[in-house]
Protein backbone atom coordinates (compact mmCIF):
# COMPACT_ATOMS: atom_id res chain seq x y z
CA UNK A 1 0.00 0.00 0.00
CA UNK A 2 1.14 3.41 -0.86
CA UNK A 3 0.19 6.88 -1.80
CA UNK A 4 0.66 7.86 -5.16
CA UNK A 5 -0.58 11.52 -5.52
CA UNK A 6 -1.31 13.83 -2.61
CA UNK A 7 -3.37 17.49 -4.05
CA UNK A 8 -4.24 19.98 -1.09
CA UNK A 9 -6.45 23.30 -1.43
CA UNK A 10 -7.27 25.69 1.15
CA UNK A 11 -4.88 23.41 3.81
CA UNK A 12 -3.12 25.85 6.30
CA UNK A 13 -0.44 27.70 4.13
CA UNK A 14 -1.49 26.06 0.89
CA UNK A 15 -3.18 27.47 -1.45
CA UNK A 16 -3.14 25.16 -3.36
CA UNK A 17 -0.35 21.73 -3.90
CA UNK A 18 0.13 19.04 -5.65
CA UNK A 19 2.46 16.48 -5.63
CA UNK A 20 3.53 12.82 -7.12
CA UNK A 21 4.75 10.82 -4.54
CA UNK A 22 7.48 7.63 -4.45
CA UNK A 23 6.35 4.81 -3.19
CA UNK A 24 9.02 4.27 -0.88
CA UNK A 25 10.64 7.53 0.10
CA UNK A 26 9.55 10.70 0.30
CA UNK A 27 11.94 13.96 1.46
CA UNK A 28 10.30 17.45 1.93
CA UNK A 29 13.22 19.81 3.02
CA UNK A 30 12.97 23.24 3.55
CA UNK A 31 13.07 26.09 5.96
CA UNK A 32 11.12 26.36 9.14
CA UNK A 33 7.48 27.60 8.29
CA UNK A 34 7.12 26.42 4.66
CA UNK A 35 5.03 24.09 5.23
CA UNK A 36 6.61 20.77 5.06
CA UNK A 37 4.92 19.16 8.82
CA UNK A 38 1.86 20.61 6.92
CA UNK A 39 1.97 17.77 3.93
CA UNK A 40 2.13 15.22 6.78
CA UNK A 41 -0.50 16.13 8.39
CA UNK A 42 -2.44 16.14 5.28
CA UNK A 43 -1.07 12.41 4.70
CA UNK A 44 -2.32 11.86 8.19
CA UNK A 45 -5.82 12.92 7.59
CA UNK A 46 -6.01 10.78 4.15
CA UNK A 47 -5.14 8.09 6.65
CA UNK A 48 -7.00 8.76 10.08
CA UNK A 49 -9.21 11.48 9.05
CA UNK A 50 -8.13 14.14 11.23
CA UNK A 51 -5.28 16.17 12.16
CA UNK A 52 -2.36 14.70 13.97
CA UNK A 53 -1.35 18.19 15.37
CA UNK A 54 -4.65 20.41 15.51
CA UNK A 55 -7.84 18.92 16.71
CA UNK A 56 -10.20 21.80 15.35
CA UNK A 57 -10.91 20.84 11.34
CA UNK A 58 -11.75 24.46 10.88
CA UNK A 59 -8.20 26.08 12.33
CA UNK A 60 -6.91 24.42 9.26
CA UNK A 61 -8.43 26.56 6.76
CA UNK A 62 -6.27 28.32 5.11
CA UNK A 63 -6.57 32.53 6.62
CA UNK A 64 -7.90 33.47 2.88
CA UNK A 65 -10.52 30.73 2.04
CA UNK A 66 -13.70 28.94 4.13
CA UNK A 67 -13.01 25.72 2.79
CA UNK A 68 -9.95 23.07 2.40
CA UNK A 69 -10.02 19.65 0.75
CA UNK A 70 -7.13 16.62 0.98
CA UNK A 71 -7.06 14.44 -1.95
CA UNK A 72 -5.28 11.16 -2.50
CA UNK A 73 -4.90 8.70 -4.55
CA UNK A 74 -3.93 5.14 -2.73
CA UNK A 75 -2.51 2.24 -4.15
CA UNK A 76 -3.26 -0.93 -2.78
CA UNK A 77 -3.18 -4.53 -3.55
CA UNK A 78 -3.26 -3.38 -7.08
CA UNK A 79 -6.08 -1.37 -7.00
CA UNK A 80 -6.58 2.27 -7.01
CA UNK A 81 -9.05 4.75 -4.48
CA UNK A 82 -9.86 8.26 -4.66
CA UNK A 83 -9.71 9.49 -0.93
CA UNK A 84 -11.33 12.97 -0.43
CA UNK A 85 -11.37 14.70 2.62
CA UNK A 86 -13.19 18.72 2.65
CA UNK A 87 -14.09 20.81 5.50
CA UNK A 88 -16.27 23.67 4.91
CA UNK A 89 -16.92 26.43 7.35
CA UNK A 90 -20.24 25.64 9.38
CA UNK A 91 -20.73 22.74 7.50
CA UNK A 92 -18.60 20.13 9.16
CA UNK A 93 -16.15 17.30 7.96
CA UNK A 94 -17.22 15.38 4.71
CA UNK A 95 -15.10 11.97 4.21
CA UNK A 96 -15.45 10.26 0.67
CA UNK A 97 -13.56 7.02 -0.60
CA UNK A 98 -13.99 6.90 -4.70
CA UNK A 99 -16.89 9.62 -4.50
CA UNK A 100 -19.16 8.04 -2.26
CA UNK A 101 -19.33 9.34 1.13
CA UNK A 102 -18.86 7.41 4.23
CA UNK A 103 -22.09 7.24 6.55
CA UNK A 104 -19.94 6.99 9.56
CA UNK A 105 -16.13 8.46 9.27
CA UNK A 106 -14.95 6.25 11.90
CA UNK A 107 -15.80 3.33 9.16
CA UNK A 108 -12.26 4.70 7.35
CA UNK A 109 -9.79 4.28 10.29
CA UNK A 110 -7.33 0.73 10.12
CA UNK A 111 -8.22 0.80 5.68
CA UNK A 112 -4.53 2.92 5.08
CA UNK A 113 -2.86 2.64 8.41
CA UNK A 114 -0.45 5.17 9.02
CA UNK A 115 2.59 6.03 12.05
CA UNK A 116 4.13 8.91 12.58
CA UNK A 117 7.14 10.13 14.47
CA UNK A 118 7.26 13.79 15.34
CA UNK A 119 8.99 16.21 17.70
CA UNK A 120 5.53 16.78 19.69
CA UNK A 121 5.29 13.06 20.65
CA UNK A 122 7.44 14.26 23.88
CA UNK A 123 3.69 15.00 25.17
CA UNK A 124 3.50 11.21 25.54
CA UNK A 125 6.36 11.05 27.98
CA UNK A 126 5.29 14.70 30.18
CA UNK A 127 1.49 15.01 29.57
CA UNK A 128 -1.02 13.31 31.31
CA UNK A 129 -2.51 9.88 31.20
CA UNK A 130 -5.20 10.49 28.30
CA UNK A 131 -2.28 11.14 25.72
CA UNK A 132 -0.96 7.52 26.69
CA UNK A 133 -4.72 6.05 26.26
CA UNK A 134 -5.00 7.82 23.10
CA UNK A 135 -1.83 6.33 21.58
CA UNK A 136 -2.85 2.98 23.30
CA UNK A 137 -6.43 3.43 21.22
CA UNK A 138 -5.18 4.58 17.98
CA UNK A 139 -3.31 1.56 17.25
CA UNK A 140 -5.79 -1.22 18.32
CA UNK A 141 -8.79 0.95 16.53
CA UNK A 142 -6.71 0.86 13.31
CA UNK A 143 -6.73 -2.60 13.23
CA UNK A 144 -10.13 -3.65 15.46
CA UNK A 145 -13.21 -1.63 14.30
CA UNK A 146 -15.25 -3.29 16.96
CA UNK A 147 -13.02 -1.58 19.56
CA UNK A 148 -13.40 1.61 17.84
CA UNK A 149 -17.20 1.37 18.16
CA UNK A 150 -17.17 0.10 21.60
CA UNK A 151 -15.08 2.85 22.59
CA UNK A 152 -16.98 5.86 21.40
CA UNK A 153 -20.02 4.05 22.93
CA UNK A 154 -18.11 3.98 26.07
CA UNK A 155 -17.57 7.39 26.29
CA UNK A 156 -20.82 8.39 24.98
CA UNK A 157 -22.62 6.75 27.82
CA UNK A 158 -19.90 7.66 30.29
CA UNK A 159 -20.66 11.84 29.30
CA UNK A 160 -24.77 10.96 30.02
CA UNK A 161 -23.41 8.99 33.22
CA UNK A 162 -21.83 12.16 34.55
CA UNK A 163 -24.72 14.37 33.50
CA UNK A 164 -26.83 12.35 35.30
CA UNK A 165 -24.71 12.05 38.57
CA UNK A 166 -24.29 16.25 38.48
CA UNK A 167 -28.37 16.31 37.51
CA UNK A 168 -28.62 14.68 40.91
CA UNK A 169 -26.10 16.60 42.76
CA UNK A 170 -27.75 20.05 42.00
CA UNK A 171 -31.42 18.66 42.25
CA UNK A 172 -30.36 16.89 46.09
CA UNK A 173 -32.36 14.21 44.52
CA UNK A 174 -31.42 10.72 43.65
CA UNK A 175 -32.63 7.40 41.16
CA UNK A 176 -31.03 4.21 41.70
CA UNK A 177 -32.62 2.51 38.55
CA UNK A 178 -31.59 5.58 36.42
CA UNK A 179 -28.21 5.62 37.27
CA UNK A 180 -27.80 1.40 36.68
CA UNK A 181 -29.19 1.58 33.06
CA UNK A 182 -25.83 3.05 32.69
CA UNK A 183 -24.25 1.24 34.81
CA UNK A 184 -24.74 -1.89 32.79
CA UNK A 185 -23.79 -0.68 29.27
CA UNK A 186 -20.32 0.88 31.02
CA UNK A 187 -19.42 -2.99 32.35
CA UNK A 188 -20.17 -4.32 29.42
CA UNK A 189 -18.02 -2.22 26.96
CA UNK A 190 -15.52 -1.27 29.82
CA UNK A 191 -14.81 -5.14 30.56
CA UNK A 192 -14.66 -5.31 26.65
CA UNK A 193 -12.02 -2.30 25.92
CA UNK A 194 -10.22 -3.15 29.34
CA UNK A 195 -9.55 -7.11 27.96
CA UNK A 196 -8.21 -5.49 24.50
CA UNK A 197 -5.67 -3.01 26.26
CA UNK A 198 -4.36 -5.91 28.05
CA UNK A 199 -3.51 -8.24 25.67
CA UNK A 200 -2.15 -5.29 23.34
CA UNK A 201 0.41 -4.67 26.22
CA UNK A 202 1.15 -8.10 26.26
CA UNK A 203 2.07 -7.80 22.20
CA UNK A 204 3.38 -4.91 22.36
CA UNK A 205 6.31 -4.44 24.91
CA UNK A 206 8.82 -7.42 23.78
CA UNK A 207 8.70 -5.56 20.56
CA UNK A 208 9.15 -2.12 21.74
CA UNK A 209 11.97 -3.83 23.94
CA UNK A 210 13.72 -5.00 21.17
CA UNK A 211 13.36 -1.35 19.19
CA UNK A 212 14.84 0.72 21.83
CA UNK A 213 17.60 -2.06 22.21
CA UNK A 214 18.49 -1.66 18.42
CA UNK A 215 18.51 1.98 18.40
CA UNK A 216 20.00 3.07 21.59
CA UNK A 217 22.60 0.81 21.12
CA UNK A 218 22.23 0.27 25.15
CA UNK A 219 21.82 -2.41 27.73
CA UNK A 220 19.16 -0.65 29.89
CA UNK A 221 16.42 -2.07 31.13
CA UNK A 222 13.15 -0.50 29.86
CA UNK A 223 9.69 -1.55 30.45
CA UNK A 224 5.65 -0.33 29.74
CA UNK A 225 2.95 -1.36 32.60
CA UNK A 226 -0.69 -1.27 31.85
CA UNK A 227 -2.11 0.76 34.98
CA UNK A 228 -5.99 0.14 35.07
CA UNK A 229 -8.03 -0.13 37.90
CA UNK A 230 -9.52 -3.18 36.42
CA UNK A 231 -6.70 -5.26 37.29
CA UNK A 232 -7.31 -6.01 40.21
CA UNK A 233 -11.27 -5.33 40.59
CA UNK A 234 -14.04 -5.27 38.39
CA UNK A 235 -15.81 -2.61 37.01
CA UNK A 236 -18.95 -4.16 38.75
CA UNK A 237 -17.53 -3.66 42.61
CA UNK A 238 -15.77 -0.14 41.05
CA UNK A 239 -18.78 1.32 40.62
CA UNK A 240 -20.96 0.24 43.85
CA UNK A 241 -18.17 1.09 46.28
CA UNK A 242 -17.50 4.55 44.43
CA UNK A 243 -21.15 5.41 44.19
CA UNK A 244 -20.84 8.25 47.22
CA UNK A 245 -17.82 9.34 45.90
CA UNK A 246 -19.32 10.11 42.31
CA UNK A 247 -22.36 11.73 43.56
CA UNK A 248 -19.83 14.32 45.51
CA UNK A 249 -17.60 14.69 42.54
CA UNK A 250 -20.43 14.94 40.07
CA UNK A 251 -18.52 12.63 37.68
CA UNK A 252 -17.20 9.12 36.91
CA UNK A 253 -13.96 8.56 39.61
CA UNK A 254 -13.59 4.99 38.36
CA UNK A 255 -13.53 3.11 34.92
CA UNK A 256 -11.14 2.52 32.33
CA UNK A 257 -11.13 6.04 31.09
CA UNK A 258 -8.58 6.61 34.25
CA UNK A 259 -6.43 4.00 32.30
CA UNK A 260 -2.69 4.42 31.86
CA UNK A 261 0.88 3.58 30.57
CA UNK A 262 3.99 3.67 32.81
CA UNK A 263 7.11 4.13 30.71
CA UNK A 264 10.26 2.93 32.72
CA UNK A 265 13.73 2.83 31.96
CA UNK A 266 15.85 1.00 34.82
CA UNK A 267 12.62 0.76 36.51
CA UNK A 268 12.26 4.03 36.96
CA UNK A 269 10.07 6.45 35.47
CA UNK A 270 11.85 7.80 31.82
CA UNK A 271 10.14 10.97 32.67
CA UNK A 272 11.99 11.92 35.47
CA UNK A 273 15.26 9.46 35.31
CA UNK A 274 15.50 9.43 31.33
CA UNK A 275 18.33 11.09 29.93
CA UNK A 276 17.25 13.42 26.71
CA UNK A 277 18.98 10.89 24.14
CA UNK A 278 17.13 7.91 26.47
CA UNK A 279 14.01 9.86 25.82
CA UNK A 280 13.95 10.17 22.34
CA UNK A 281 15.15 6.63 21.66
CA UNK A 282 12.32 5.61 24.04
CA UNK A 283 9.37 7.66 21.61
CA UNK A 284 10.84 6.44 18.71
CA UNK A 285 11.27 2.52 19.71
CA UNK A 286 7.13 3.22 20.48
CA UNK A 287 6.34 4.59 17.46
CA UNK A 288 8.26 1.77 15.65
CA UNK A 289 6.81 -1.15 17.68
CA UNK A 290 3.31 0.55 16.73
CA UNK A 291 4.02 -0.35 13.37
CA UNK A 292 4.88 -3.79 13.57
CA UNK A 293 1.78 -4.50 15.61
CA UNK A 294 -0.24 -3.19 13.26
CA UNK A 295 0.80 -4.36 10.34
CA UNK A 296 1.03 -8.15 12.15
CA UNK A 297 -3.10 -6.84 12.86
CA UNK A 298 -3.82 -6.28 9.71
CA UNK A 299 -1.37 -7.47 7.23
CA UNK A 300 -0.54 -4.06 5.79
CA UNK A 301 2.30 -2.16 6.12
CA UNK A 302 1.72 1.53 7.47
CA UNK A 303 3.34 4.21 6.15
CA UNK A 304 5.77 5.98 8.08
CA UNK A 305 5.92 9.55 8.67
CA UNK A 306 9.12 10.71 9.80
CA UNK A 307 9.02 14.81 11.17
CA UNK A 308 12.16 16.95 11.58
CA UNK A 309 13.22 13.72 13.91
CA UNK A 310 16.96 13.88 12.57
CA UNK A 311 17.32 17.45 13.97
CA UNK A 312 16.89 15.50 17.41
CA UNK A 313 19.38 12.42 17.38
CA UNK A 314 22.87 12.16 17.33
CA UNK A 315 24.72 10.82 14.62
CA UNK A 316 25.01 7.37 15.89
CA UNK A 317 20.76 6.94 16.50
CA UNK A 318 20.42 8.72 12.92
CA UNK A 319 23.00 6.01 11.33
CA UNK A 320 20.67 3.03 13.88
CA UNK A 321 17.38 4.78 11.99
CA UNK A 322 18.66 4.28 8.57
CA UNK A 323 19.54 0.85 9.28
CA UNK A 324 16.00 0.27 10.37
CA UNK A 325 14.22 2.18 7.50
CA UNK A 326 16.55 0.32 5.07
CA UNK A 327 15.05 -3.56 6.31
CA UNK A 328 11.71 -4.81 3.78
CA UNK A 329 9.68 -4.79 7.13
CA UNK A 330 9.15 -0.63 6.03
CA UNK A 331 6.70 0.44 3.47
CA UNK A 332 6.40 4.08 2.16
CA UNK A 333 8.50 6.76 4.30
CA UNK A 334 7.92 10.56 4.42
CA UNK A 335 10.51 12.82 5.74
CA UNK A 336 10.84 16.06 6.67
CA UNK A 337 14.02 17.77 7.29
CA UNK A 338 15.38 21.76 7.06
CA UNK A 339 18.70 20.51 6.29
CA UNK A 340 18.26 19.69 2.26
CA UNK A 341 22.37 18.11 1.59
CA UNK A 342 21.60 16.06 5.54
CA UNK A 343 18.41 14.72 3.84
CA UNK A 344 19.87 13.65 0.32
CA UNK A 345 22.76 12.03 2.47
CA UNK A 346 20.50 10.27 4.81
CA UNK A 347 18.23 9.41 1.54
CA UNK A 348 21.29 8.28 -0.51
CA UNK A 349 22.21 5.78 2.38
CA UNK A 350 18.57 3.88 2.18
CA UNK A 351 18.20 1.98 -0.67
CA UNK A 352 15.05 2.26 -1.81
CA UNK A 353 13.42 4.26 -4.70
CA UNK A 354 13.42 7.91 -3.60
CA UNK A 355 12.05 11.86 -4.45
CA UNK A 356 13.35 14.99 -2.52
CA UNK A 357 10.29 18.12 -2.88
CA UNK A 358 12.17 21.06 -1.94
CA UNK A 359 9.23 23.92 -0.48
Amino acid sequence: MFLKTIILRNFKNFTESQHELSPKINAFVGKNGVGKTNILDAVHYLALTKSYLNYSDIQNINFDADFFSIEGLFEKDNHEDVIFCGVQQDRGKIFKKNSKQYDRISEHIGNYPLVMISPYDIDLIKDGSETRRRFIDNIISQSNKEYLYDLMRYNRILVQRNSLLKYFFQNNTFDAASLEIYDEELINLGNKIHASRKSFTWEFVPIFREYYKFISQGNEEVNIKYESQLNDNSLDDLLKSNLQKDRSAQYSTTGIHKDDLSFEILNYPVKKFGSQGQQKSYLIALKLAKLDVIKNMLGITPLLLLDDIFDKLDESRVEQLIKLVNEERFGQIFITDTHPERTENIVKKINSESKIFRL
